[in-house]
């Protein structure tokens, strides 16, 4: 298989598997903590108007979730291309999706500023270092 079509499928394969661990955190995060009461989470509406009633601890998952999703989904990339590229791709494109729901859903500017400075580029970095073993300064077009 040549390199660029491995880089698209570990991108894609990343991307998937992290939105899913995204997804599996953000269902499992209102039966660890229960919502505040009053607050509709179905819909972004609802969200944006009961955003004044969440405490810091309804913030835990949110950011596990951006957290973890990205590093799993960074590692997988890593791992299918053997290189740290598509990680970052990944660290990229879920930072872009963070930055969108920052200007859609306004939250805490606490929040905001610790779930887009430590939940992406960083767990990206983490995750390509787990898989491919190096710090990310290698060669992207190494083997």
């Amino acid at each position: 298989m040549s390199k660029p079509v491995r880089v698209i499928l570990a991108v894609l394969a990343g991307l998937v598997i992290g939105s899913l661990v995204n997804k599996g955190l953000t269902l499992l995060s209102d039966k660890v903590i229960a919502p505040p009461e009053g607050l509709d989470a179905a819909t972004m509406e609802g969200l944006k108007a009961g955003m004044h009633l969440m405490e810091p601890k309804h913030f835990l998952f949110p950011f596990l979730a951006h957290a973890l999703g990205t590093l799993v989904g960074a590692f997988v990339a890593a791992k299918i291309a053997s290189t740290s590229l598509p990680a970052y791709i990944i660290g990229a494109l879920f930072l872009i999706g963070g930055i969108t729901m920052a200007v859609h859903l306004p939250a805490p500017l606490w929040f905001e500023a610790t779930d887009l400075i430590l939940a992406y580029i960083p767990a990206a970095w983490l995750g390509q270092t787990l898989a491919t073993g190096r710090g990310g300064s290698e060669s992207t077009t190494a083997n």
